[in-house]
């Protein structure tokens, strides 16, 4: 099963990080949230991924070209171009690199990228947001309810500290930045193919809400670590994250 991954936007609520690269290409630990996203469906053995380019796509390309002369020792013969590599360090993708546009829309894109698709399902995340979503839970659950889309649900976290007090104004609970009870998209979506006859050049979520009025979209229940990267600070975090628990790697768990 194909995976599509929206690599298009400018990112500018993280111009700091994007105004020379696209958001999949921020950092995280050593390599951009983009591989982490893939390294994720990998372990699950879903490693072919369909990226829809936009701003800044050559660096992108970039990267995925040259990751292996990154990853390891080589020789290079400068007459005969010949490399030859010392390690064997490299990820097991198949990646289709596609221009959907510098100022498309999300359904736009979607659309362009039909025909790398095949006639059976896919799946669809966003290149900003990192979780450790069971993804072959999340296509049984899918092909169980025999709708045309599955959306992961998350509970978000509060940007603000949350305060209950009694009628007196005395605070009796004061919880900073706390996980949230209701479930927001977060991505990580399975489709099936009647479903591009929802979309439109809009946004993808529009295809959702035409989809909803016609009972074709449920939602996974993910109560596990998410987390997407729309601003510099949530990067540092993303960052610090890595450095201590790493808690969307479940490539490194078994």
């Amino acid at each position: 099963m194909k995976t599509v991954i929206l690599c298009g936007g400018k990112g500018t609520r993280l111009k700091e990080e994007t105004e020379f690269k696209p958001k999949p290409m921020v950092l995280v630990g050593a390599k951009p949230i983009l591989w982490h996203i893939m390294k994720g469906y990998a372990h699950f053995g879903h490693r072919d991924f369909v990226l829809a380019l936009g701003y800044r796509g050559q660096a992108i390309k970039e990267f995925f070209l040259n990751e292996r002369a990154f990853a390891n020792d080589f020789t290079l013969s400068t007459r005969s171009g010949q490399l030859d590599y010392h390690q064997s360090q490299s990820d097991d993708f198949t990646i289709t690199f596609a221009d959907t546009g510098e100022n498309s829309l999300t359904g736009e894109r979607l659309k362009r990228l039909k025909p790398y698709l095949g006639d059976g399902e896919f799946m669809l995340t966003y290149g900003d947001g990192i979780a450790d979503v069971d993804i072959e839970a999340l296509i049984r659950f899918h092909r169980s309810q025999g709708t045309l889309a599955t959306l992961t649900g998350v509970h978000p976290h509060s940007k603000y500290g949350l305060v209950r007090s009694d009628a007196g104004g005395r605070v009796e609970d004061f919880s900073q930045k706390p996980t949230l009870g209701d479930f927001v998209n977060g991505g990580f979506m399975v489709f099936s193919p009647g479903m591009f006859d929802y979309v439109d050049d809009g946004m993808i979520e529009d295809a959702l809400i035409r989809m909803t009025a016609d009972r074709q979209l449920s939602v996974y229940h993910h109560d596990g670590f998410w987390k997407a990267m729309d601003t510099y600070q949530e990067m540092e975090e993303l960052n610090r994250l890595w450095q201590t628990e790493r808690p969307w790697a479940i490539w490194e768990k078994g």
